[in-house]
This record gives C-alpha cells, structure tokens and sequence, in this order.
C-alpha cells in the first residue's frame, strides 16, 4: 500500500456571492515554485463559475481572486461551467471544463499564453442524442447494459424548442504533450473512460464522432475493475510521464447504502498507445475518511482533478464532498515503483 499524508482543506468558500455554496475540483498546475489552481466555484443555486488562486509552494495560498475568471456567456453554459482541469502543450495552456445548461453536459476547452486569462474556444465533445450514439456504437456490438443506465439524464430547466437532451460527455483531460505529433485527451461517457487523438483541435467534426462511434470500442481506453469503481470511473488529473508509462490519477465510483462514494485511484498508460493499459492499483489510493470527505454537499467524495510535483513529493488536489479542496501527497517514485508491481496482473473485471 502506498503511504499517503492528507494535508486537510486549503480552500473554502466565502461569503463572496460567487463561491457562497462551495468550492471544488480545481486544475492545477505549477510554474516555477508557483501553483496556479483554477477551481469551480458554486453559488447557492448550484451555478458555478472558475474561480482563481495562486500558491506559494504546493499548500500556502498567497493570492486569490474576489471575481471569476471564466463564468457563464453562452446559451451551452447557462447554468455553469464546471470542473476544470489545465496543461501546458506546445507552450500554450489548455483547460478544459464541463458546460452546464441545465439539460446537458459536454466538454469544452479555453486556451491562455499567459495566465490566468483565458480566451474560450467552445464544445470539444460531441453534440449528439443518446439514441444516434447507440445507433452509431453498436455498429459492431452491442453496448454494456451500464451505458444506458448511466445515460438517462433529468433536466433542470424546461426544454425548449432549441433544446434536446444529448449525451453527457465529461471529464475531458488532454495529455500535456502532443504523441507522435497528435493531441490525445481523455474524455468520459459513463461508466468507462474514453481517448481520442487528433491532428489539430479543428478536425473534431461531426464526421470524425460519428467515424469514432462506429469504432467505439476501440476508443475506450479503461472500464471499471475493481469493487472500489465498480460503478463507474472517469478522467482525473492530467496525466503524467514517467519512464513507464502515464501516470493517470482517475476518480472510481461504487454504489454502497449511503449512496456513490468517490475515491481516487491511479493507473499506467502506454506512453505511445495511451490508450493500452499497463497496470492499476487494485486498491483506491485515497478514500473519503475525514468529516470534511464524508460530510458536505456530495457526502463522500474525493474527486482528484489536479497534481502538483515538488521533488519527490507528488500533491494532489481535490474536491472533498463537494464543497472544500484538500491536497493529499505521497511518494512520486513510490507510486510509480507499486504501479510497476502490478503490471502483469490478469486485467478482469472483479464483481
């Protein structure tokens, strides 16, 4: 087992309008012997925006915005944008975010040369109905009976003419540089984790979806193993190179009496085919243990969305139930050497 230190909360909401409900699952990411955490920020209502802040080392906080910096301007958004994460490729910062209109969630994505201003670009994912997607999916075989589970959503505000439900894709996370010339990100429609790999950001047509639908399969680069995400997992942090593969830090979801809990859990990635899996921890890395984990908005949630490295020591950021952001850190290398001891493990499913 990988010995893991939980530092407790560092952000809390204030009584700034903006944040008055919760703050959670920031991006994250280092510049020097800084950390900039961009974190979404709920108002009561349940709309969010980003918030920002800047830490001095991987726990002090020495500056925070009293305003957003990314916040609803698009119909797609209406009611928040939500769940940052943030890389660096080709010398450009890339977040990407999930856009909330009370009926759908879809990824979308912001580019910056110099933060925190980021210039919006709009939706990643693809904007398609539950049914065009199995339409297009089960081309050669039929979907995992948890696809349609997990798929019907209840809207939050009235449909309109302009309005449909479509599937919920979520969870986008790029790899922080380009394989083999192409950009690879993750993205998630439950209960597994998908990856898509394009040129340029331009070619995620409708043709490239409906193409990547008929081959579905081939696109899905982790499914739910073990108890602890047996219900369904998704894309975390940013992934992370090592001479061994990515290292992915995910969130997996189980169902117990008390309802979902979440935990993070960690994984390699083939550094050329990201999306072959070499190993995971059968075990989750963190679960919800403290009253600010299991007691809050979502009771029983750690849902990791960023890393920073210091030396050896490896910070992760996350939202505790929904309504704080507490940082856990552990040994880098140690993570790394314990994956590397699994890696020959029979990948099956565990029920």
């Amino acid at each position: 087992m990988i010995a893991v230190k939980k530092h407790g909360v560092i952000l809390q909401k204030t009584d700034l309008v903006f944040e008055n409900a919760g703050v959670l699952n920031p991006a994250v990411i280092r510049d020097g012997h800084s950390v900039h955490l961009f974190y979404r920020a709920v108002r009561k209502g349940n709309y969010s925006t980003v918030g920002y802040c800047r830490l001095d080392g991987p726990l002090e906080i020495v500056d925070r915005y009293d305003l957003p910096v990314l916040f609803p301007q698009e119909v797609y958004e209406s009611h928040g944008v939500e769940d940052p994460r943030i890389t660096q490729i080709d010398g450009l910062y890339y977040m990407t975010y999930t856009v909330y209109d009370g009926v759908n969630a879809l990824g979308a994505y912001a580019t910056a040369k110099v933060l925190p201003i980021f210039e919006k670009k709009g939706i990643i994912t693809p904007t398609i109905t539950y049914a065009d997607f199995t339409h297009l999916a089960e081309t050669k075989r039929a979907l995992n009976e948890k696809y349609a589970r997990f798929n019907a959503h209840v809207s939050l505000t009235p449909h309109t003419a302009e309005t449909k439900d479509l599937l919920w894709d979520k969870n986008v996370v790029f790899f922080p540089r380009r394989i083999n010339g192409k950009i690879f990100f993750l993205h998630r429609i439950k209960p597994d984790i998908q990856i898509a790999c394009v040129d340029e950001l331009d070619q995620l047509t409708k043709a490239y979806w409906d193409n990547y639908f008929m081959h579905f399969y081939e696109n899905v680069a982790m499914e739910p193993r073990y108890a602890h995400e047996i219900s369904y997992i998704g894309g975390g942090c940013p992934p992370i190179h090592t001479d061994h593969g990515w290292l992915l830090i995910y969130h997996g979801v189980h169902d117990t009496v008390a309802g979902y809990k979440y935990v993070a859990c960690a994984a390699l990635l083939d550094l050329e085919n990201p999306c072959k899996e070499i190993s995971r921890l059968p075990y989750p890395l963190f679960s919800p243990e403290f009253d600010y984990e299991t007691n809050g908005e979502v009771n029983n949630v750690c849902f990791a969305t960023g890393t920073a490295l210091f030396d050896d020591e490896l910070y992760i950021y996350y939202g505790a139930a929904d309504e704080q952001i507490a940082v856990a850190s552990l040994s880098f290398s140690a993570l790394v050497e314990e994956l590397l001891h699994f890696a020959n493990a029979e990948i099956k499913p565990e029920v």
